[in-house]
C-alpha cells in the first residue's frame, strides 16, 4: 500500500482541478498544467480534496499510484508557487551572462557553453548564481541538472557548478614529502 498515495490533496483556494479522459488539469494563480494519468490510477475530485485510487491491485497500479499522487501535489503546489533551484558558479575567471532567453557559460572551456531557456521557466543571474523558476517541478529541476552537468563540481577545489544547498565533498590532495 502506498503511503503516498493514501494521502488526500487539499486544493488550495483560486485553485480548480478538473479530470477529463485520462488527462488532469490544474489551474491556479501563475499558470495552468495538465498532465495524462495512465488508465491503471484514477483521480476524482471531491470539493477541495483530490483523491487517487489504483484501479486494480496490481503491482504496477500499485506503484503508479504513489507517483500520480505526488505529480499531481507538485502540480497543485506550483500553479500557486513557483518552484526555484539556485545553482553557483565557482571558479577563477567562471562568468554567467542572460542574453535574452540565451543563458550563457564561461566555465573553463575553450568554448562557450550556450543553454536556451525553456518556454515556462524564468532564470535570473546574479553575479556567480543562476536563480531557476518555473510552476513545473519537473521542467525547473530538468533545466538545473543540464545546466550543472555542463561542468560539474570537482573535489579538490570545488570549482564548477553546483546546487545552491549541495555539499561538495572536499578531497585534501597531494601533499609534499616530510
Amino acid at each position: 500500500m502506498s503511503r503516498i498515495g493514501k494521502q488526500e490533496l487539499k486544493i488550495q483556494a483560486g485553485t480548480t482541478v478538473s479530470v477529463a479522459d485520462d488527462v488532469v488539469t490544474v489551474k491556479g494563480k501563475l499558470g495552468t498544467l495538465t498532465r495524462r494519468i495512465s488508465p491503471l490510477v484514477s483521480v476524482t475530485v471531491d470539493g477541495d480534496i483530490v483523491k487517487v485510487v489504483p484501479s486494480n491491485q496490481s503491482r504496477l497500479a500499485l506503484a503508479l499510484w504513489g507517483t500520480f499522487s505526488s505529480h499531481i501535489k507538485n502540480m497543485l503546489q506550483g500553479v500557486n508557487e513557483p518552484f526555484i533551484k539556485t545553482l553557483v558558479v565557482e571558479g577563477v575567471g567562471f562568468k554567467v551572462a542572460l542574453n535574452g532567453k540565451t543563458l550563457n557559460l564561461k566555465v573553463g572551456y575553450s568554448h562557450d557553453i550556450n543553454f536556451e531557456v525553456p518556454e515556462g521557466i524564468t532564470v535570473e543571474v546574479e553575479k556567480n548564481n543562476i536563480k531557476i523558476s518555473g510552476i513545473d517541478k519537473e521542467e525547473v529541476g530538468q533545466f538545473a541538472a543540464v545546466v550543472r552537468s555542463s561542468k560539474k563540481p570537482e573535489p579538490y577545489k570545488g570549482k564548477g557548478i553546483r546546487y545552491g544547498d549541495e555539499l561538495v565533498r572536499r578531497k585534501q590532495g597531494k601533499r609534499a614529502a616530510a
